[in-house]
């Protein structure tokens, strides 16, 4: 089971990026799907999720209306779309896989989650 994410670098406050996360050894769409962001000094946070079950979406506040998430099976693949970066959407960002239909209260638990992809790194410029 690996995990591939990709599409990091650096981008101006107002600009936009697309993360990708290729998943190999397992199909996706049995797995609830998720990014997550750590920045430095700080705790890993839940970004974002898609539950496997019913493809419900989970946003954290701070997102909410700026980033969407969704996932292709056919690629194998999930994405998270970021537009209206700022400064503190800088942070690492890993996608993250588990055999779990996490609900409202579980699923930005980092602990949920089974898989984890190595990380890229959004850089927002002020």
């Amino acid at each position: 089971v690996q995990l591939q994410a990709s599409g990091g670098g650096l981008v101006q406050t107002g600009g936009s990026l697309r993360l990708s996360c290729a998943a190999s050894g397992f199909s996706l769409e049995y797995y609830t799907m998720c990014w997550f962001r750590q920045a430095p000094g700080k705790e890993r946070e839940g970004v974002s999720c898609i539950r496997r079950s019913d493809g419900r979406r989970y946003y954290v506040d701070f997102v909410k209306g700026r980033f969407t998430i969704s996932r292709d099976n056919a690629k194998n693949t999930v994405y998270l779309h970021m537009n209206s970066l700022q400064p503190e959407d800088t942070a690492v960002y890993y996608c993250a896989a588990g055999a779990v239909s996490p609900i409202l209260s579980s699923w930005a638990r980092p602990g949920t989650y089974d898989y984890w992809g190595q990380g890229t790194l959004v850089t927002v410029s002020s």
